[in-house]
């Protein structure tokens, strides 16, 4: 990258020799930083007229900067209108006063008073300056005045983006009481505070609260529970958000052993949502068809989330492991249950809207995860990528059906998917081998050509899309670790 030399007048007060002296080895400090430094020092010769030249310089459109350095001295002389200075001050002031580019100007403060104000004139006392009051002031702000000049400061104005797509969807969505404790949640993590832990609780206690709210509690007829769904999946869109934005920067974070349990204790939480509250005694499935695809969703996030921060260890655990289930679920059906409970169901509500707006959309619910998958650092073949994952294992277990909806959009098995693609290399091919546990390539061809071959397998789902998804050929599984 190439940077136009920036070119400064130096206006200051022959307050002593040794000043005099200061000034110029800023000069030549300057220069040799690649500034083109004006200073009467070595551009004014004998003859010249020296209030023409200050003019001039002042004047000049070449010159993009005019350093001012103040001390006692020249401030005083600039108020009193005194010499040299004096004459100067007022040309200066001028341009300061009439110019709308008010950068061209940068105050640099050689001395300070007693009470550490610094020694500014009248007319420059209310600009923001910089501190050449001490050696050490000096090493301290010299990048600072650098980039002053050269116009590159350190924080710049990021580039405007667009609107949150939520803010593009009709509809109103309330403020999402969170937002002041993810942003604490984000510093403690970003910093490593030793509240992290507290304010991660905070966090997810006030996300949890605001998705409770938003379940069903009353009876609805059958055209008010459709818009209580859609309003909720669109309310709770960005909630998803921001455990996406949460997540990726936690596993971003250095290895840590807590975060399988971080993971397992938040995922236990959003599992609770899907199901009724615990007071009720009277409910139907239907009503909590919106907290069903959210948990979904975030299930399929998390995969996602965890394949992008190469944690295949987190992703064995999450997809082995059994998740304590709510107290209202708890009964006669034993106290956990595995991944499959993520897995969302096809609702009445969203078919009866299906066919009677005419929609023809397959699956209502993979369209909603896909119209909602608006991230660029997770766009959507990201989660089918996920689900791919989830899929291949629970085929595997064979006791654990997964209904992979989102994999509709597959191509017919030829979109590729990185982590299947990169793990025909024996290297990434290890990846996998942590997911599955399954050691060789030609052992996870075994099982998973068993598992697809099973007879209840395509009973685990009332989709109708199977005959036209290869998840063979999605898994590239003829050509895994063929590359040593």
């Amino acid at each position: 990258m190439t940077i136009t030399s920036p070119k400064a007048f130096i206006s200051y007060s022959w307050s002593s020799p040794g000043h005099r002296e200061l000034i110029r080895s800023y000069g030549e400090r300057l220069l040799n930083d690649g500034i083109d430094v004006v200073l009467d020092q070595w551009s004014l010769a004998e003859g010249q007229d020296k209030y023409k030249f200050m003019e001039q310089m002042v004047a000049d459109p070449s010159v993009t900067h005019v350093l001012i350095f103040s001390d006692r001295v020249y401030a005083e002389k600039a108020n009193e209108r005194k010499e040299g200075v004096g004459a100067e001050s007022q040309i200066i002031s001028k341009e300061v006063y009439d110019k709308v580019d008010q950068k061209k100007f940068l105050p640099v403060v050689c001395e300070k008073q007693e009470n550490e104000e610094p020694y500014l004139p009248v007319f420059l006392q209310s600009r923001i300056w910089i501190d050449f009051s001490t050696p050490e002031r000096v090493n301290e702000n010299w990048e600072k005045l650098l980039r002053a000049v050269y116009d590159k400061p350190i924080h710049e104005k990021p580039i405007l983006g667009r609107p949150p797509s939520y803010l593009l969807e009709e509809g109103n969505r309330p403020a999402l009481p969170t937002l002041g404790k993810f942003a604490t949640l984000r510093d403690a993590l970003l910093n490593s505070k030793p509240t992290l832990a507290l304010c991660r609780q905070d966090f997810l206690d006030a996300a949890f609260e605001f998705a409770d709210g938003l379940r069903v509690r009353e009876t609805l007829d059958i055209t008010e529970l459709e818009d209580k769904v859609l309003r909720d999946v669109h309310t709770l869109l960005p909630l998803r958000d921001q455990f996406i934005d949460w997540l990726l920067i936690e596993t971003s974070l250095p290895e840590s052993s807590r975060l399988e349990q971080i993971l397992m204790d938040f995922l236990e939480k959003v599992l609770a949502l899907k199901y009724r509250p615990p007071e009720l005694t009277s409910w139907n499935d239907e009503w909590y068809a919106a907290h069903d695809i959210f948990v979904y969703e975030v299930f399929l996030y998390v995969i996602a989330v965890l394949i992008k921060a190469d944690r295949p260890d987190v992703i064995n655990s999450l997809l082995t492991s059994h998740y304590m289930l709510p107290d209202s679920e708890a009964r006669g059906n034993g106290n956990f249950a595995t991944f499959v409970e993520f897995r969302c169901y096809t609702y009445k509500v969203l078919e009866a809207r299906n066919r009677r707006l005419q929609l023809r959309r397959r699956d209502p619910i993979a369209d909603l995860i896909k119209e909602r998958a608006t991230r660029s650092d997770l766009p959507f073949k990201e989660v089918m990528q996920a689900e791919l994952v989830i899929f291949l294992v629970s085929v595997m277990a064979k006791d654990k059906p997964w209904y992979p909806r989102t994999l509709i959009y597959s191509g017919s098995g030829r979109q590729r998917f990185p982590l299947f693609v990169r793990a025909e290399q024996h290297r990434h091919f290890k990846r996998l081998q942590t997911i599955t546990g399954i050691n060789t390539a030609d052992e996870l061809r075994t099982k998973f050509k068993e598992g697809l071959e099973q007879p209840g397998v395509k009973n685990w789902t009332d989709l109708t899309f199977w005959a036209d998804v290869s998840f063979w050929r999605a898994t590239n599984m003829d050509s895994l670790d063929t590359i040593k």
